[in-house]
């Protein structure tokens, strides 16, 4: 169970931005670029926790004072440092091998996503704004590839709306840190002496104001309408806005944790948001083409 959680499998949900663009693309239903990407989901998992890994083994005294993080595998003592190496060079293999059987681009993608990273763990991660930076780049790099994977065309409006949508993310993790210091008294990260509570809530603010903005901006926009075969894709944002509207509502009112991957995996509203966000493109994407084909036999079946 020790060596599962130095995986940190939880957070392979983030690799499931390599499936954004096909899903913007209306291709999720073509099999053969979804198991191209499903690939790259493996590639990708198999390198970001080898990631995890070098950071935790770099930050295990640091961890140790954290409240949480002091369960963590290596800073507990669970999995020994040798043990947490050789399956760190185990999942840098495979993850590189798997990316060089989906592709030469892809395997460039990934390298670059591995490089920053280590940066990060090696130090980058220390300088504020940075940091955020560095993350948010992280999840531009996951649709790239998944585009690369699937051979999809990705547009800048899906690459600014996740990278917009990255850097809220990274500044709930980073409220969540300064939260920490204000009760502990102690920096569990060198960053967060670049942030306080009112800085990270103005951007916060600021941020999910743009993110709304640049969606409704994007499902207005004539080329993505042309495109996808539809103008009521605005009507989607009404689940954007909820889904923001209630993480804002969650740290501001109900003073709860800023981390967004634990208020997503805790909070039945925005979950269901988010299945009512996806259903909803569903049935404006893919539901057009089985009308129009419906319309089609009709029409020849009338002849």
């Amino acid at each position: 169970m020790a060596y599962l959680k130095l995986l940190r499998p939880k957070d392979w949900a983030k690799n499931l931005f390599l499936f954004v663009p096909l899903f913007f693309a209306g291709k999720l239903l073509y099999f053969d670029k979804l198991l191209m990407i499903s690939y790259g989901f493996l590639a990708f998992s198999c390198i970001a926790s080898s990631i995890y890994i070098i950071n935790d083994y770099r930050d295990i005294e640091d961890d140790r004072k954290h409240p949480t993080k002091r369960f963590r595998p290596l800073a507990s003592g669970a999995v020994s440092k040798p043990a947490a190496l050789v399956i760190c060079a185990l999942l840098i293999i495979l993850g590189f091998a798997i990316s060089w059987f989906i592709s030469l681009k892809f395997l460039f993608v990934i390298s670059i996503y591995f490089t920053i990273n280590i940066g990060y763990c090696l130090g980058l991660k220390s300088i504020p704004i940075l940091d955020i930076m560095i993350l948010a780049a992280g999840f531009v790099l996951r649709i790239k590839a998944g585009s690369v994977a699937g051979d999809v065309n990705l547009t800048e409006w899906v690459v600014i709306m996740v990278f917009l949508l990255a850097v809220f993310m990274a500044l709930g993790k980073r409220r969540d840190d300064v939260l920490l210091k204000i009760s502990t008294g102690t920096d569990m990260r060198k960053a967060v002496k670049g942030y306080n509570l009112e800085f990270v809530n103005v951007m916060l603010s600021l941020v999910s104001a743009v993110i709304i903005v640049a969606y409704f901006m994007y499902t207005m926009n004539p080329l993505v309408q042309a495109r996808l075969g539809t103008f009521r894709l605005y009507y989607t944002g009404l689940f954007v806005m909820a889904g923001l509207m209630r993480y804002l509502q969650i740290i501001y009112v109900h003073s709860d944790s800023g981390s967004p991957t634990k208020i997503l995996y805790k909070d039945r509203f925005i979950q269901i948001s988010i299945v009512l966000w996806i259903a909803s493109f569903i049935l404006l994407l893919y539901l057009k083409d089985i009308t129009f084909f419906e319309k089609s036999v009709h029409m020849n079946s009338g002849r």
